[in-house]
């Protein structure tokens, strides 16, 4: 039989709607097509949870055998209703003892609801690129990272950060700027493997998210105006489009970690062969 995946949107439907004009899917719909080429055959359900319905009894989540957080925008350190709901639904995902994998927002969503804590990145948002993750010691030796470098760089996107870890978690990986890139949550009976960093985008998405985040950008320094963050979106799709090209690659500072998708996405394809026995 097929894997059964569970995929989770905290993204509102404006978002959505953004998401989809500008590279024609919402996060957890592309995280969909990504998951599809790293496990061919699977089924993927997709489900909101920050929609103001009660998040499903903990029964409900273990007919998957994985579920899988999507990124989006929010911020779980604002406390808002949409934040709440994201924290009691991954409560439940705890208690029912599915493994639960997580990408940025997706972390923190986790982190948040085991008792943990996020706060803003400083000095500023992480975009693009985050260079030089290196793991931890318990990392080195950990199956999420398994095949990575020493050192690697990876797609990011975000403007918060865990700030206080809660009980059962063990850092796996981080950066000089961002401590914790890559962790594990244990509570409940249930497990989860997280990343701030977005193995699932491809080259494409991560243009688009430059663009769509131009004005942020600039008004928080990291790029010096639109023209810039055109540029940079404009080389990050055209080596999308020409993975060979490597004067691309040097021009955007970035290796095979990134531009070639099986190493793009490890983390993925890790969970899975870890949690999703083959043929389930």
């Amino acid at each position: 039989m097929p894997p059964k995946f569970l995929i989770v949107s905290s993204e509102t439907p404006p978002q959505r709607d953004a998401r989809r004009e500008a590279v024609g899917a919402a996060s957890d719909e592309s995280y969909a097509e990504t998951l599809r080429r790293i496990a061919p055959g699977c089924e993927c359900e997709h489900l909101s949870c920050i929609d103001g319905s009660a998040p499903p009894e903990a029964e409900a989540f273990r007919r998957f055998d994985a579920v899988f957080l999507a990124g989006s925008p929010i911020q779980m350190h604002e406390g808002s209703a949409e934040a709440t709901r994201a924290s009691a639904f991954m409560r439940q995902i705890f208690a029912s003892g599915v493994p639960a994998f997580g990408s940025c927002a997706g972390l923190q969503i986790a982190a948040v609801a085991a008792g943990g804590t996020s706060k803003p990145h400083e000095p500023r948002m992480e975009a693009g690129f985050v260079r030089g993750i290196v793991a931890t010691e318990a990392g080195r030796s950990h199956p999420l990272l398994a095949g990575r470098p020493v050192a690697w760089d990876a797609p990011a996107m975000h403007s918060a950060e865990i700030d206080r870890l809660p009980e059962g978690a063990v850092v796996l990986a981080g950066t000089r700027t961002t401590p914790v890139q890559a962790l594990e949550i244990r509570q409940g009976g249930g497990v989860f493997w997280g990343v701030q960093y977005h193995p699932e985008l491809t080259l494409a998405e991560i243009a688009a998210s430059l663009r769509r985040n131009g004005e942020d950008l600039v008004e928080a320094g990291v790029a010096g105006d639109i023209r810039d963050v055109e540029a940079q979106a404009e080389r990050i799709d055209a080596l999308g489009a020409e993975p060979e090209r490597r004067d691309l690659a040097w021009l955007l500072g970035i290796d095979e970690e990134i531009v070639d998708p099986a190493r793009r996405t490890r983390e993925l394809s890790n969970f899975i062969s870890h949690f999703v026995p083959a043929g389930a």
